[in-house]
């Protein structure tokens, strides 16, 4: 990842030394993180093809890399756009990116909002690094090994950036809702958010990406998918628990950082329907306010009380189950790469 951002940089010299602190941070954000989506990419190019990742880079396995490379791309830029949106200062324990800029945009006495700057800065950093992806993905398709193959990976990922843009737009909508809605449709508008907004581009898509690029028959695809979503769905779920009860040293956000944000999540939509009124009401009075530690714990612990964490872990584990049924038609060694994978992508601690 550090060769395409020195590469680009490279190429954006004549620019000057005043873009120095936006290339340094591109380079400084996609530094660390657990990489699921370019493995999950790489696993689903092995489950219809072999690939032999221990020896020299080919020009098959760097299309592969460049696929990855470029999901892993699109996704820094939607962190770095969903920290606005959320209104978040941090971000793998440090600054979001809006708050480094805007904090530079002091350090360095400029005229002007602060706030602004850095808003404005990060915006434009996330459109960078989608540019630096979509190129990427050309490149990953213009060497594949059939046109077909490529068209194929290509409309996934087209298709990916558009649920992913719209899911979000549903979720600023959820928490712009004056009210919550019946608890069957405040569920299913719940799961929406969910899995357009995460569970599909977080797993799904970089499995059939991958798939695609190796020519993955039909058959191939309906299996990915069927592993595919219900991963994405308990990765996104258990990032719902971390975003409730996570320890803020291993997720880098502050613990409950979603019940300040007012996120409506299938765990909060299922805790409040467990409430009596009166608690259900107190419940959403707090939620999505500036609370205090004291007040984050009393909601956490009402969402323990009502059962809605351990019913969130059932759905994990149901979710996980129905992942490994749809791997019968895969290659044996394919299908175990892929288990051990979603495993980790469901019981993460951060």
């Amino acid at each position: 990842m550090n060769d395409i951002i020195d590469s680009h940089r490279a190429e954006l010299e004549p620019l000057g030394p005043d873009a120095a602190p936006l290339l340094d941070e591109a380079k400084d954000f996609l530094t660390g993180g657990k990489r699921f989506r370019a493995l999950f990419a790489v696993h689903g190019y092995r489950a219809v093809r072999p690939l032999d990742i221990a020896g020299p880079v080919t020009a098959e396995f760097g299309a592969v890399l460049d696929a990855a490379c470029a999901l892993e791309l699109f996704h820094a830029a939607a962190l770095i756009h969903d920290d606005v949106i959320d209104r978040s200062d941090t971000r793998r324990g440090r600054p979001a990116v809006h708050k480094r800029f805007a904090g530079l945009h002091g350090e360095h006495g400029h005229r002007g909002a602060p706030e602004h700057f850095g808003i404005s800065s990060a915006i434009l950093l996330g459109d960078l690094l989608q540019s630096w992806s979509d190129e990427l993905m050309n490149r990953a398709c213009d060497a594949a090994a059939e046109p077909a193959f490529a068209r194929a990976a290509r409309a996934h990922f087209n298709r990916m950036r558009s649920e992913v843009a719209v899911g979000q737009y549903l979720d600023v909508l959820e928490e712009q809702r004056s009210s919550f809605a019946e608890h069957a449709e405040q569920l299913d508008r719940s799961t929406r958010v969910l899995v357009y907004k995460s569970a599909k581009y977080s797993v799904e898509a970089p499995l059939l990406i991958g798939g695609a690029l190796a020519g993955a028959s039909t058959e191939q695809e309906a299996a990915l998918a069927g592993f595919g979503l219900p991963v994405g769905v308990a990765f996104q779920l258990r990032d719902d628990l971390l975003g409730v009860f996570g320890d803020e040293e291993l997720t880098g956000k502050p613990s409950g950082d979603d019940l300040v944000e007012g996120k409506r999540t299938v765990l909060v939509t299922l805790a409040r329907e467990a409430l009596p009124v009166t608690q259900r009401r107190i419940f959403d009075d707090l939620l999505g306010t500036d609370l205090d530690a004291e007040q984050v714990y009393m909601l956490q612990r009402t969402i323990r009380d009502s059962g809605a964490e351990q019913q969130v872990e059932q759905m994990i584990t149901r979710n996980i189950d129905r992942a490994h049924r749809a791997l019968s038609d895969l290659d044996g060694a394919a299908a175990e790469r892929l288990s051990a994978l979603a495993g980790r992508a469901a019981s993460r601690d951060a």
